[in-house]
């Protein structure tokens, strides 16, 4: 029915509270638009939400756009679809790079704008298919929007949310009601979230910690360098293989590197058993006497320190049977559970994506066979023709899981398998070249046990940056007699790890061949 209203009644000075929401799949928006429009009308208010998606969870956040008005005459007042750059109101951001956007957006202005943003990072594609580090800065972001927004309450909602039980939607709203960027009391938000019937309790718990952190300190300092915690050397780890391990090192190793070692303690036996930790102090501790004949000392040690973290990074490589260990832990399907917020009466299944090849076959059998297998090609590439294929595999079926499970059993012969026998001549390869340099260029040889770093990971991405460690280690030649020698191998190194293909690794190689 047509209402026939005169062009003064129709005309109205007021002016709406705009709201925009920038959130990713999963991440509560469209739970947090229908609160604040609940919560609007349940006050008397006439509210209204749009919503356009984004392209995909991590190429686009959905933005979610509100305006509200008291309701005046019973006249319901025309709302706008979508937010106009420099007229909103608040900006609630569920992620730390969709603050940023909304400031390149125009969405968030100096002169008017309380912009509320979660200091927590879900990592684009962009950024993790990098291989090294290809995490935007946060620095910059948290920089502009000190510059571009009238009030900014940032902090890590993500976390405080997990940590309640709840989602970040929840703590969203209790940040937003603690802002008092609306005209409502903190009982009237709480009442909405009791008028929704899922969760309430835990998103009353996230919703009142955001309110009293925006209450009393709103605002998180954020690094461009992630914060490293390493867990100190403690007097006892609570059994008696692993207390000597523990108390070796703090018997035998510098106090600089006793952190990395005790970490790379905990990892190796994870990865395989406290015996094999002890191979691993074994070998740092004969490194560890090289480095303090070469005046390690007062280098504060930083030949061992740095052997301390690569070497516990290459013993613990990546091969089938570790991934297959991964797959089935009871740990892992739990956090999975979390994640995605299963209930008590729901069964989870996931499906993951595998691509075997015959060279990881190969190095997971015993030396001898696979040996035997890699020297006949004819019988190798028609092995290969047959396992060499995308597999999806549902990890929550029997048949599924116990056949990782019994892969990932297959630890207690990892010792004995081509692949470990490959792994152990590489790295001893690789520590023989950095040892060599001890006595004459004590900064190279460093450099050279970082260049570890380019080698992770399995499969297609353990022959790649298995490829370009050792396109960087030649030059070793080049640069053994260079007093700035060191300074050149971290050059490539970081050129390595600047792309995948590795043309700036190319480029930085023509350079050095030209000093």
């Amino acid at each position: 029915m047509n209402e026939q209203v005169s062009l003064n009644e129709r005309l109205s000075t007021d002016k709406p509270i705009s709201v925009a929401i920038l959130a990713m799949g999963g991440q509560g928006g469209g739970v947090l638009a229908d609160w604040i429009v609940a919560l609007a009308e349940e006050q008397g208010w006439m509210a209204q939400t749009t919503s356009v998606p984004g392209v995909a969870q991590r190429t686009g956040a959905t933005i979610y756009y509100l305006e509200m008005l008291p309701a005046r005459d019973g006249h319901a007042p025309i709302f706008s679809l979508m937010p106009t750059p420099g007229d909103v109101d608040i900006v609630l951001a569920a992620e730390l790079m969709e603050a940023g956007r909304s400031v390149l957006r125009g969405l968030v202005t100096p002169d008017k704008t309380t912009l509320i943003a979660s200091t927590h990072r879900s990592f684009a594609v962009g950024e993790k298919e990098k291989p090294g580090d290809g995490t935007a800065n946060p620095v910059v972001v948290t920089d502009a929007t000190d510059f571009a927004a009238k009030r900014i309450i940032a902090f890590d909602m993500e976390t405080l949310a997990t940590s309640n039980g709840s989602v970040i939607s929840a703590s969203m709203f209790g940040a937003l009601a603690g802002s008092g960027a609306l005209p409502f009391g903190k009982e009237a938000f709480e009442a909405t979230i009791r008028a929704g019937g899922k969760g309430i309790e835990a998103s009353l718990k996230a919703f009142n910690a955001a309110f009293e952190c925006t209450s009393g300190k709103p605002n998180d300092a954020v690094s461009a360098t992630p914060h490293k915690r390493l867990d100190a050397l403690p007097e006892t780890a609570g059994h008696p293989d692993l207390d000597r391990l523990v108390n070796r090192i703090r018997a035998e190793f510098p106090e600089q590197a006793r952190p990395l070692l005790f970490a790379g303690v905990k990892k190796l036996t994870d990865f395989q058993d406290p015996a094999y930790a002890g191979e691993y102090l074994d070998r740092v501790a004969a490194l560890r006497a090289l480095d303090r004949k070469a005046g390690g000392e007062a280098k504060g040690f930083a030949f061992t320190t740095q052997a301390a973290k690569y070497v516990a990074v290459a013993m613990a490589y990546d091969d089938v049977i570790r991934v297959a260990d991964l797959k089935v832990r009871g740990s892992r399907f739990e956090r999975v559970r979390k994640e995605v917020g299963v209930r008590s009466d729901q069964i989870l299944y996931m499906t993951e994506y595998m691509h075997p090849r015959m060279e990881e076959i190969c190095g997971t059998l015993p030396k001898a066979w696979g040996l035997w297998i890699e020297k006949r090609p004819s019988l190798f590439n028609r092995l290969d023709r047959m396992v060499n294929k995308g597999r999806r595999v549902k990890t929550g079926t029997l048949f599924w899981f116990l056949s990782l499970y019994a892969v990932s059993a297959l630890r207690k012969t990892r010792r004995g398998t081509l692949r470990h026998m490959r792994e152990t001549e590489h790295r001893e390869a690789w520590l023989a070249a950095a040892t060599g340099l001890l006595a004459t260029n004590y900064a190279l040889a460093v450099e050279v046990l970082n260049n570890r770093r380019l080698v992770k990971g399995y499969s297609d991405t353990h022959a790649r940056g298995l490829s370009k460690f050792d396109r960087v280690m030649s030059a070793l030649t080049m640069l053994r007699d260079r007093e700035d020698g060191e300074a050149w191998m971290r050059r490539l190194r970081q050129a390595a790890l600047l792309d995948e293909s590795g043309i700036a690794l190319d480029g930085a190689l023509k350079t050095v061949a030209t000093l």
